[in-house]
């Protein structure tokens, strides 16, 4: 995980994940988390939720449902067959895997986020956070590995850097005229994974040994993963794209155009609010698909429905 102490599901920053590991006994986690090099195991996030979504009755409270279609109506938005709602927050998620079209009918290519095992000689395309992960899984595994990459990675603890995360540098962002903006992003989303030696001296070490090389295309690995992430942009989101056709909304680039609160401007208003969150809230908060850019979403949210009078 690419996570730190805010990493965690609960709805106020503090206390984070490092204050419940130090109350089980981790006091080293508070000191840490001062240097911001705590890291929570993906099994204590996994419990983390688990716990909160008992304490909450997540599963008796939330309703399930497909969404094809959100629509302007008198008195909101009319979300499919499901009915008219004054506030509406859209998070569809990913839209699907991203797989480079020359590879989409090759036999041996796998992604990365499918359930695969490894070959003797894996080629990983990608060069970001999952593509790093599959490199020190195939090397445990005893493969030979070659990652294909069109450009070297940025190291980051974070999905994007810290300053992004602070008023300062998102009041910059936001305030950015949308080419400059749009092209400031595409640079944040680019390839990165952490730095430190947990990741390093593997590669290191196999690089020694010939069990790791880097190339700028596949040729002739008995395996390929495609450690590429998701489609990125609304274009690939029926939901999404649909929204945008019907209602005229201006976009940039594979952006939705978003108010700094992550609402649809033409579309929110004292009486009424359409929000984004995840991914497609990029356009407001970079790093919207974090957990994190997920409770800036809500929390705007949340205001506006607070603020606008009910009907």
């Amino acid at each position: 995980m690419r996570s730190e102490s805010d990493g965690h599901c609960y709805p106020t920053s503090f206390p984070g994940l490092a204050v419940r590991a130090a109350g089980k006994g981790d006091v080293g986690a508070l000191f840490a988390t001062v240097s911001n090099r705590y890291r929570p195991t993906v099994d204590e996030f996994l419990e983390h939720v688990e716990q909160l979504g008992e304490h909450t009755g997540w599963n008796d409270r939330v309703r399930l449902g497909w969404v094809d279609r959100v629509r302007s109506t008198e008195g909101g938005f009319a979300v499919d067959e499901h009915g008219v709602y004054q506030h509406v927050l859209l998070a569809p998620g990913p839209p699907g895997l991203a797989i480079p079209d020359e590879l989409a009918a090759d036999s041996r290519a796998v992604h990365a986020y499918q359930p695969h095992e490894f070959a003797e000689r894996v080629a990983i395309v990608g060069a970001g956070m999952a593509a790093a992960t599959e490199w020190l899984n195939a090397l445990a595994a005893g493969s030979t590995v070659v990652s294909v990459r069109r450009r070297e990675p940025e190291r980051r603890p974070l999905n994007v850097p810290r300053v992004m995360f602070s008023r300062r540098g998102l009041a910059r962002f936001q305030t950015a005229d949308p080419v400059a903006r749009a092209a400031q992003l595409r640079q944040l989303l680019g390839p990165s994974y952490p730095p430190g030696r947990g990741w390093d001296e593997p590669l290191a070490d196999a690089a020694r040994d010939g069990r790791f090389t880097v190339a700028h295309e596949v040729n002739g690995e008995q395996q390929i993963v495609c450690a590429t992430g998701f489609l990125q942009g609304f274009r690939h989101s029926p939901l999404l794209r649909r929204l945008v056709e019907e209602h005229d909304l201006p976009t940039h680039d594979r952006w939705i155009e978003l108010d700094g609160d992550c609402t649809v401007p033409s579309l929110t208003d004292g009486s009424r609010t359409l929000a984004l969150a995840g991914a497609s809230a990029q356009w407001a908060y970079p790093a919207a698909d974090t957990l994190v850019g997920a409770k800036y979403s809500a929390r705007r949210f949340l205001r506006r429905v607070r603020s606008c009078p009910t009907p």
